[in-house]
């Protein structure tokens, strides 16, 4: 990673951003963009399951360079996942309408394996795992 792009901790605890050197630091609107992003993630779904697939936990990494290039690092909730070859493809398209976004990567990733310990409280309060 270089020294124009951040890397987006997802799937922590809330707290306050760490503080960003002056130098370098990306533009106020680069906030905005990677909200925007977030959003188009919250919008996709795996049909099988009614929550989305950033609540899911189903992010690993989100990459956001200041000229607006994301690479995103996903996996499933399982390898046999019949959305294999068509959730990553959704993901994409929807990330690359965002206003702002220049060009979108999209890794599928099995290591680590996903598990439940992964989704956000709001998902498990949806699915009745509470």
């Amino acid at each position: 990673m270089d020294d124009t792009s951040k890397r987006i901790p997802l799937n922590t605890e809330p707290g306050p951003a760490p503080p960003r050197p002056d130098e370098g630091a990306a533009p106020p609107e680069d906030k905005d963009l990677r909200e925007r992003v977030i959003d188009a993630l919250l919008t996709c779904y795996d049909p099988e399951i009614p929550v989305n697939i950033y609540e899911m936990g189903l992010i690993y990494d989100l990459d956001l360079t200041a000229e607006g290039a994301v690479h995103i690092r996903m996996t499933l909730t399982s390898p046999a996942c019949p959305v294999a070859g068509t959730l990553p493809k959704e993901v994409e398209s929807k990330v690359r309408a965002v206003t702002g976004i220049t060009g979108v990567q999209v890794d599928l990733v099995w290591d680590p394996p996903w598990d439940k310990d992964r989704m956000s409280e709001a998902a498990m309060l949806q699915l009745g795992m509470f």
